[in-house]
């Protein structure tokens, strides 16, 4: 159990949360919500320990072990991904390591003593199986077999967040804490995480902005808000209702209280200068003021939406897009094995499929950023498309310019107030639009592409995870423009609420081919069955069950002979 008292955390006059106190209970998992800049990461620090807290205190038993997934660590390029994962326990891989190295020697001289000490603690920790176990997560993440081994070097940044993840979960932890693990993750890695969580005996303390994940997982929401951290029973979904309960329920406490002073108030300004009722008027003008002293102010929410309007200079043709036979490879890797795909007007379609499928080169090819090896795309007539890339980052052209520079440089003919008008539907407010390129955070940068959509009015919009930096009321405000535009949108993403809110039709790319669904994602799921999305899991255990088979069809022809 860790237990929190009167936690505060400011920095100077600003006051990210005071008086919070709570207790994160074994067996239940906290997620912790916020908008962004509200403190939730520094609330995390302050729980491993990373960070101080301005006031109060954080009890954790002695000899906790705390697996914490930060937003940067240190990464082990030249160590191989089994190795990086067992470092999540540093006490048994050093052991591990150690008693590798006295076995080296031995040749020399065997310090039979010191060996003995390490396989006591490599016993005691589970060591011989600690290996297996660590596979076993990193198949789970989506890392297979055959990658064990090479360095981590060899992966894309997204992947080796998994590995770091991995090495959280393999180092047998009695407490998580985790600062968005969904990040980077495909929907079976996602749906493997939520079952790991639930079956972990600890607490377990979790940042994201993935609505279904925290819907899945949490049994309790920490909310990061109104200057304080409040604890709520139940998922996210539950936490919303009642978040807004608990604020009209104040709220209407206030005003019978305010109604009540004004009420007194209105005898003391009659009687005050009567003489019969003077002292009775002086008792209740103390009382008033005593009641205004004690009344709660409720302070602002931290949590801000912005304001996305999307709108189509003209309607597109009824054919938008056709793609014939495409097929791409990097070096002996296909990625597309062969794709044919006919998008109409109006169409609201999500790609789906495990990372490193190609959804997201097939973008690029749509979009004319990369060229198929074989086969090719046809756009219809009218149809004027904006993108979103994953790597939005590389949109941002001139990083030393200032975001209003960089958005009036597409609406030149236009002054200064409507370009501020448009920063400030993305909550760029003062000084914000003055913020170079190079500074923004990736959920600004994100707001601002989508402002330059905005600008361009198109009639197709092709986005490629276009949640990954937005905070949960980004996302929420993006999902209600999107349900207004009345275009045809193409969408790659992962979070599973934010494409039941809006596909109409789901494609998914597998090794075995093309699945193309006409129907929203919860009917896709339902006519599909929910377990077909661990295929590859099935997949992984038909083949280790068909090696063991082989293995012993060769040991009785050995024997037979």
């Amino acid at each position: 159990m860790i237990s929190v008292s009167n936690l505060e955390k400011s920095f100077g006059d600003r006051v990210l949360f005071q008086d919070a106190a709570f207790q994160l209970n074994p067996g239940e998992r906290y997620g912790i919500v916020g908008a962004n800049g509200c403190g939730k990461t520094t609330l995390l620090s302050i729980l491993c320990g990373d960070a101080d807290a301005t006031k109060g205190s954080v009890s954790i038993p002695r000899a906790a072990r705390l697996g914490v997934l930060r937003q940067d660590q240190f990464l082990y390029e030249s160590e191989s991904i089994l190795n990086v994962t067992l470092m999540g326990n540093p006490e048994l891989w050093q052991a591990m390591v150690e008693k590798e190295k006295v076995l080296a020697n031995a040749h020399e001289y065997f310090d039979a003593d010191r060996f003995s000490e390490l396989e006591d603690t490599v016993m005691r920790l589970d060591g011989y199986t600690a290996e297996a176990r660590a596979a076993v997560i990193l198949e789970g993440l989506g890392l297979p077999a055959e990658i064990h081994d090479q360095p981590l070097s060899t992966l894309s940044g997204g992947f080796k967040l998994r590995v770091l993840l991995a090495q959280v979960l393999a180092g047998s932890p009695d407490v998580l804490l985790l600062d968005e693990p969904t990040n980077h993750l495909d929907i079976l890695s996602i749906r493997w995480l939520e079952k790991f969580l639930h079956d972990f005996e600890g607490p377990v303390a979790v940042i994201s902005h993935d609505h279904r994940f925290l819907d899945n997982v949490a049994s309790y929401i920490l909310d990061v808000d109104y200057q304080t951290v409040t604890l709520y029973r139940g998922n996210y979904s539950d936490f919303l209702e009642q978040k807004v309960e608990d604020r009209e329920r104040k709220e209407k406490e206030i005003e019978g209280r305010q109604k009540e002073i004004a009420h007194h108030q209105k005898f003391v300004d009659k009687f005050k200068a009567k003489a019969s009722k003077a002292r009775q008027a002086q008792s209740k003008a103390k009382m008033i003021e005593r009641k205004v002293e004690e009344m709660e102010e409720l302070p602002g929410s931290s949590r801000r939406y912005p304001k996305f309007r999307f709108n189509q200079r003209r309607e597109s043709g009824k054919e938008v897009l056709r793609i014939k036979g495409v097929k791409k490879s990097f070096g002996d890797k296909e990625v597309l094995p062969g794709v044919d795909l006919e998008v109409r007007r109006g169409d609201r379609m999500v790609i789906m499929g495990p990372n490193g499928i190609g959804k997201s080169t097939l973008l690029k090819i749509v979009m004319g950023e990369l060229a198929p090896d074989q086969g090719g795309v046809e756009w219809g007539y009218e149809a004027q498309r904006s993108y979103f890339a994953q790597d939005h980052h590389e949109q941002l052209e001139n990083q030393e310019g200032t975001a209003e520079q960089w958005l009036w440089g597409f609406c030149p003919d236009k002054d200064r107030g409507f370009v501020r008008g448009h920063l400030g539907m993305m909550l760029f407010s003062g000084d914000d639009g003055e913020k170079r390129l190079s500074a923004l955070s990736g959920g600004e940068a994100a707001r601002l592409v989508f402002s330059k959509i905005a600008l361009e009015q198109p009639n197709v919009l092709v986005l490629d995870e276009p949640t990954n930096h937005l905070d949960l009321e980004s996302i929420e405000a993006l999902v209600a423009g999107l349900q207004n535009y009345e275009g045809t949108l193409i969408l790659v993403s992962h979070d599973r609420w934010f494409v039941g809110q809006l596909a109409t039709r789901v494609v998914e790319i597998s090794r075995a081919g093309i699945r193309d669904f006409l129907g929203t994602y919860e009917e896709y799921v339902h006519a599909c069955g929910d377990d077909h999305l661990d295929a590859d899991a099935v997949v992984l255990k038909a083949r280790q069950e068909d090696r063991k088979a082989k293995q012993k069809g060769e040991k009785r022809e050995l024997a037979g002979r």
